[in-house]
């Protein structure tokens, strides 16, 4: 038997976090936001996070079948969603890639426009397909910002002035690559899957000539030393992030988030070390 189906409201960050800097949540595929706020909960009460940032869930653009894990937990909290492609049977958008990129920019905006917060954006966190899409923001923010051109998203400022946002850090919960294409000059790199296209279709080895395109935004990458994919993981860490740039945590779990004590400690103590090296 699932879990009854939560209130419209279970996403909603706490009031007192309101001025505090604010963290993108992006859920995994087949899941939603409200799923994922729920997988997130022993990590959301720690005190070492919950007094420091406010933690935004939004949901991705396309609906899909339910995910791996979910049932019979969460078989009524659907509808299920999806960032990205990772089986055949997705349909792709008629439109072309350049509508998915719409629709995916489409959503973070919105889910970022719908937030109540007035703190600066500072971080994403992502699990699975979610953290795959943390890679793949600041991989299109790297190259953005490199070439001179606008990073693709603005929030409004307590003056209600437009602010371009830069985000600082990355959380990785189980992130494989390749990372994706979220513009018509990223679907040009052969490392990159196609917003429209699946995993297997990138060249996960090209990106090895290219140093320069690696991440260098500071990372963290939460493995659980069970999950099938792992290998995928650490490669996405080797392969597509700078060296110096990069923590990893390891768990002894299969492929979903912490819950724990003693996991989610490692996560936490991961986060508020980086934030304080480098001051956000």
């Amino acid at each position: 038997m699932g879990l009854p189906r939560p209130p419209p409201d279970i996403t909603t960050p706490p009031q007192h976090t309101l001025s505090l800097p604010r963290i993108l949540c992006l859920h995994g595929g087949g899941v939603n936001a409200q799923i994922f706020h729920s997988q997130m909960r022993s990590i959301l009460a720690h005190p070492s996070l919950s007094d420091r940032f406010r933690f935004v869930f939004i949901d991705a653009p396309f609906e899909c079948a339910e995910g791996v894990g979910i049932s019979p937990v969460y078989d009524d909290w659907g509808p299920f969603r999806r960032w990205f492609r990772w089986l055949e049977s997705h349909q792709q958008d008629a439109k072309g890639v350049e509508a998915v990129h719409e629709a995916i920019w489409g959503s973070i905006k919105k889910g970022m426009e719908k937030d109540g917060g007035t703190g600066e954006w500072v971080g994403l966190w992502g699990f699975s397909q979610g953290a795959k899409l943390v890679g793949s923001l600041l991989a299109e923010q790297q190259m953005r910002v490199d070439e001179g051109r606008p990073t693709g998203l603005t929030s409004k400022d307590r003056e209600a002035k437009e602010q371009p946002v830069m985000w600082k850090f990355g959380v990785l919960l189980a992130g494989r690559c390749p990372f994706a294409a979220l513009s018509a000059e990223g679907e040009k790199l052969a490392w990159l899957q196609s917003a429209a296209g699946l995993p297997a279709e990138a060249d996960c080895d090209a990106i090895a000539d290219r140093p320069d395109m690696k991440l260098r935004a500071p990372t963290i990458h939460v493995h659980g030393l069970r999950d099938e994919g792992i290998e995928w993981h650490r490669r996405a860490v080797r392969d597509y992030c700078a060296p110096l740039t990069t923590t990893v945590v390891e768990w002894d779990g299969p492929h979903r988030v912490p819950i724990k004590k003693t996991d989610v400690e490692k996560v936490v103590q991961a986060v508020v070390e980086l934030v304080e090296e480098y001051g956000y």
